[in-house]
């Protein structure tokens, strides 16, 4: 299994190919200094191999290494992986628990 995540500027989203065929994509809307997630899915037919966090992983790396970003995480999935991955915080432009409240998660101690 080959995958690679892939920033489509034009489309303001990140994409993931496995084996060469597009399975899934994370949408982003721009503000000034942020990047809000608004929408992540993955093809059903390739659910259950972990790529929807391979994606957040791909696109967390390529902010890091851009700089200068600050992540708002909208849709669940975003928020609940951003909660899991307290290493990623510095890279949060909300407190994740605002987050978490917004999406109307359940809150979980740290």
């Amino acid at each position: 299994m080959s995958t690679e995540v892939i920033h489509n500027t034009d489309q303001n989203r990140y994409e993931i190919w496995l084996d060469g065929e597009k399975v899934g994509h994370a949408d982003y809307s721009r503000m000034p200094g942020q990047m809000h997630l608004v929408h992540t899915e993955v093809d059903p037919a390739h659910q259950g191999k972990q790529l929807a966090g391979i994606l957040m992983q791909g696109l967390v790396d390529d902010v890091r290494a851009t700089g200068g970003i600050k992540l708002v995480p909208v849709c669940s999935y975003t928020v609940m992986w951003l909660k899991r991955h307290e290493e990623q915080h510095d890279l949060l432009g909300v407190d994740i628990d605002e987050a978490v409240a917004a999406c109307r998660l359940p809150k979980t101690g740290h």
